[in-house]
């Protein structure tokens, strides 16, 4: 029931973690942030990274506003505005990471376990942190499918949903190198990924997202 939203008007398909992205030459564990909501303290200008303008960010920041609240989360993005460092792209943050450029950033997962299987050659310098004890920083999001109301094809677009969140589909995600979570019942994620049980996300109804009020948040903050 976390992997789709009350209305029902879709259904969860895979899913990627929230992460902070760190290089280790650069900063330690112990001085890792314990929550994203640490970011906005003083002790972390220009030593942290993210895409504010990518759709993968505004995601984490509408979780935050789920969790938070409009003002905590409109005082967090003012504080980011000083404090972070803009990339475009969550693939360059990491690659920024990698190469010293900057201490760590907020990405999903996935794209260092992707790089890893390939060269490694923008991640090797890099680890990656997981916020858990249901922090905003641990928001786990979702990717969904559904069927329009226009569609021309709505056989084959449910029978491709019935195969994308049953078992084949959901097992193509665990063989294949795209390396997101599978969400369906009793589906098992790639062996090299931390256990979605294990991440302590925090429990966020998947329709209460709110995308127009975190760009009417983060623009008003300077941020887009």
């Amino acid at each position: 029931a976390q992997y789709r939203p009350q209305h029902g008007r879709w259904i969860g398909i895979a899913a990627r973690s929230t992460v902070f992205v760190y290089n280790p030459a650069k900063i330690s564990e112990a001085q890792l942030p314990h929550s994203l909501m640490d970011l906005a303290k003083p002790e972390w200008k220009g030593r942290w990274a993210a895409s504010p303008s990518g759709a993968d960010f505004q995601a984490i920041v509408s979780a935050m506003l789920a969790l938070k609240g409009e003002q905590a989360t409109l005082d967090w993005l003012k504080a980011m505005k000083t404090n972070f460092v803009a990339y475009k792209g969550n693939s360059t943050v990491m690659k920024a990471v990698n190469a010293g450029q900057i201490d760590g950033g907020v990405i999903y997962h996935y794209y260092r376990f992707v790089d890893q299987s390939k060269t490694g050659e923008n991640s090797k310098n890099t680890q990656l942190y997981y916020f858990k004890h249901q922090d905003p920083g641990a928001f786990v999001s979702i990717s969904g499918g559904g069927v329009l109301a226009s569609s021309k094809h709505k056989a084959q677009a449910q029978a491709f949903i019935k195969w994308i969140t049953g078992k084949q589909g959901q097992d193509a995600l665990r063989t294949n190198n795209a390396f997101e979570y599978a969400v369906g019942v009793d589906a098992a994620s790639n062996p090299k990924l931390t256990p979605l049980k294990d991440l302590d996300a925090p429990k966020v109804e998947p329709s209460s997202l709110n995308s127009k009020k975190v760009i009417e948040l983060m623009t008003q903050a300077g941020l887009l």
